[in-house]
């Protein structure tokens, strides 16, 4: 299966790596093994969105998507649910990006 890499944004990075880790052992289920998945700063994507296969926003920087967007006019960019968020589901969160994304 394809190796993703999974570049997730938000106002800080800290929490958002946890959130990575369930979010590739999500992947791992569905038989990706390989995948990446990396927590920074939204102010740290030039240097972390190049080679994407997304990019997810954490939902307080939401708001930011569309200037995102327009950076990275190959890279899909998404905002992720205030609810899964919080929760930290990744299971749910990978699955929605799979589902969406046809992976």
């Amino acid at each position: 299966m394809k190796k993703l890499k999974i570049t997730l944004a938000c106002a800080g990075g800290m929490s958002s790596s946890m959130l990575c880790k369930k979010i590739i052992t999500a992947s791992e289920k569905k038989g990706y093994t390989g995948t990446e998945c990396e927590a920074y700063s939204v102010h740290s994507l030039q240097s972390a969105a190049p080679g994407s296969d997304v990019i997810l926003l954490g939902p307080q920087v939401g708001y930011m998507k569309d200037s995102i967007v327009k950076k990275y006019p190959d890279i899909p960019v998404e905002v992720i649910y205030m609810k899964d968020y919080g929760m930290m589901n990744g299971e749910k969160i990978f699955n929605d990006m799979a589902e969406k994304f046809g992976w």
